[in-house]
């Protein structure tokens, strides 16, 4: 495994990213941070692109968790039938949005805990609210940045949690906010699994990887 970069090669790596894309965006579409919660939960072992088709016209009649609750499960299904392990998600989203109307006035927490106490919500899900909703540098770990974060040093870890930790302790404060997000589109367009860019990768000649491709 790939040992960790020193600081300086750390910072000029980030600093590569923020000068190609200064504010990366996350690509699931919302119009507030319950959809959002939403939209992230619905995107466990599914494709942003897959979920963005099935919420476009649930986000437009569902919005709060109100109206979700008022839309009722089976008229989420007929949504969201399209994305994954559907059912389930469509329960959780139910049991979430109660919760919410119930113990938090209908509003998101910027809570962590709170967020995490919630069903079907875990710690990448309520890392991703929390970064892009509310701007804190929360590193959502998925298989990108996991596979990124080791191939190339930036973030060396066996686990999701040393991986996220890897990012907090290592990458400079002023690169924390957007840390998971260029990290996550480079894996997702650049650092693929079975067959890295590496001759379009602008972090080329910085990162660890032995077996880089042309």
């Amino acid at each position: 495994m790939a040992a960790q970069l020193d600081y300086h090669r750390m910072h000029a790596a980030f600093s590569r990213f923020r000068a190609a894309e200064a504010e990366p965006k996350g690509e699931l579409e919302h119009v507030n941070a319950f959809t959002l919660l939403v939209a992230v939960a619905l995107s466990a072992q599914a494709t942003d692109v897959g979920v963005n088709r099935a919420t476009r016209g649930l986000f437009a009649i569902a919005d709060t968790p109100e109206k979700m609750l008022a839309l009722g499960e089976e008229g989420l299904i007929a949504h969201i039938r399209t994305i994954g392990l559907y059912r389930n998600k469509a329960r959780n989203v139910m049991k979430l949005s109660r919760i919410l109307v119930e113990d938090y006035g209908g509003a998101v927490p910027s809570s962590r805990a709170a967020l995490q106490s919630l069903p079907g919500v875990g710690r990448k899900t309520a890392n991703v609210v929390l970064n892009m909703w509310w701007g804190m540098p929360a590193q959502a770990v998925d298989t990108h940045i996991f596979r990124v974060g080791n191939r190339s040093g930036l973030a060396v870890g066996r686990t999701v949690e040393a991986v996220e930790r890897a990012i907090e302790d290592h990458v400079p404060a002023e690169f924390q906010r957007h840390a998971h997000h260029w990290l996550i589109l480079h894996g997702r367009y650049i650092c693929k699994a079975r067959k890295p860019a590496c001759g379009a990768c602008i972090i080329r000649d910085i990162c660890a990887f032995e077996d880089k491709t042309e």
